[in-house]
């Protein structure tokens, strides 16, 4: 169980969303924290690596390579 206490322009623009769409606020409140969760651990891995300072390159030599 979590409580969170959001601004209430913000509650209330999730309550629109919840009743536009028939799904709760919970919902909503669950899928935008699971997907902050992902995004980040992709970041802090990104950082991570580029953190080890090995070569990198640009994303037009990728393509080249790719030949895409």
């Amino acid at each position: 169980m979590l409580t969170v206490r959001l601004d209430p322009e913000v509650d209330a623009r999730l309550g629109e969303l919840a009743e536009a769409t028939g799904r709760t606020k919970s919902y909503y409140v669950r899928q935008a924290i699971e997907q902050f969760l992902e995004d980040r651990a992709d970041y802090l891995l990104a950082v991570a690596i580029l953190e080890k300072n090995e070569p990198t390159i640009g994303v037009e030599e990728l393509r080249r390579e790719l030949g895409i």
